[in-house]
């Protein structure tokens, strides 16, 4: 004959699992105090501990201080623990440490995943968003969002909206909407970052700084006004014409047919009139410096690049390009724990990491 707390312990899943079925499964049910317990089962304060830590181990309760048990949101009839991760892209270089936290911490706790490709398209978005809120097949506890065009306000907020109503979990990462103020993110500190990116190259005595930003994403766009912020307090502001912006359909064209029109555009047009470049990731800025060695130009003799993010291609790059990145490279895990704690019925306030910076051989001062 087993335990008496291991006894106990399956009596109260079974607790756990008719309360969450009849009321709905979206809703947190509250266990009875370990008092309470002791007198319903006849059995001691110790025995209803040990119960209790076996289904916090197992990830059905969240002991909250002060407050009691609470059951967690993981047991549904139809085993529809699901949650929806929308991203630009599956292969996007940036994403596959992202990807694997995340989904390697949601398995911990026992969900399921599906990841969507919104290719950084409106509408795509939104014909995900209209199957999320239809399916009552596999329905979702949760949606994790990179969001589309970010610098902008998105005109699916109808969607998300109805689908919080529906009592869906929504967390954005690495971008926001500003007409979707209520709803947390998880991103860099990207207007810190572009600041002391400016910063570094004014110290190396730079004077004519460029940029190359991201025009869609709001991401890009703080990484622009910071690096702008920096220029204003070294009274270097006359550099801001020589900040250029790409867009979606240039990205994708760079992606899948290598056209690095915009690039060899923007050295062209400002070549004679900048020593520094700062870039909006390290893509871009592999294929700056490919371009820049096309027309026999060296980095970092001749120009000096920086840029955000650390991928492979910073180890491919015919010079290893200084940069910053994540101090801490646990964005996946805490998105997926926010998105988790959010079904619980947690509180998740929004969070920025900050950035580290890695001085490679990309950067020098300019040469008089």
């Amino acid at each position: 004959m087993s335990a008496k707390y291991i006894q106990l312990a399956s009596q109260l899943k079974s607790l756990i699992q008719k309360n969450l079925y009849e009321n709905n499964s979206n809703t947190v049910y509250q266990l009875p105090t370990e008092a309470v317990l002791c007198q319903i089962y006849h059995v001691s304060r110790q025995t209803v501990r040990k119960a209790l830590s076996i289904l916090e181990e197992e990830h059905l309760i969240q002991k909250r201080q002060g407050s009691g048990s609470y059951a967690v949101a993981n047991l549904n009839p139809k085993g529809a623990n699901q949650i929806a991760i929308l991203v630009h892209s599956n292969t996007e270089y940036i994403y596959p440490r992202l990807l694997a936290d995340l989904c390697a911490t949601l398995q911990k706790h026992g969900f399921s995943w599906t990841v969507y490709v919104t290719e950084n398209q409106i509408s795509k978005e939104r014909e995900i968003l209209e199957f999320l809120l239809e399916n009552d097949k596999t329905p979702v506890r949760g949606i994790l969002s990179e969001g589309c065009k970010t610098n902008f306000p998105t005109p699916n907020y109808d969607l998300y909206q109805r689908l919080a109503q529906q009592n869906i979990a929504i967390l954005f990462f690495r971008g926001s909407y500003s007409n979707l103020p209520n709803i947390p993110s998880i991103k860099d500190d990207n207007y810190n970052g572009g600041y002391a990116l400016g910063k570094y190259l004014i110290s190396l005595e730079h004077q004519k700084i460029g940029g190359i930003f991201n025009a869609d994403d709001v991401q890009s766009t703080e990484q622009r006004f910071g690096l702008l912020s920096a220029l204003r307090d070294a009274q270097l502001l006359s550099c801001e014409d020589n900040l250029c912006s790409f867009d979606t359909h240039q990205l994708v064209a760079l992606q899948r047919q290598q056209d690095t029109k915009f690039l060899s555009d923007f050295i062209a047009r400002q070549l004679k009139t900048v020593t520094a470049i700062v870039c909006c990731n390290d893509e871009i800025a592999y294929w700056l410096i490919k371009e820049l060695t096309h027309r026999n130009l060296r980095v970092p003799e001749d120009m000096s690049v920086v840029c955000f993010d650390c991928s492979y291609l910073s180890d491919l790059s015919a010079v290893q390009i200084t940069h910053y990145s994540q101090e801490k490279q646990d964005m996946g895990i805490i998105a997926a724990e926010s998105i988790i704690h959010l079904i619980q019925g947690t509180s998740v306030s929004s969070q920025k990491f900050p950035w580290q910076l890695a001085i490679k051989r990309s950067t020098m001062p300019p040469i008089a």
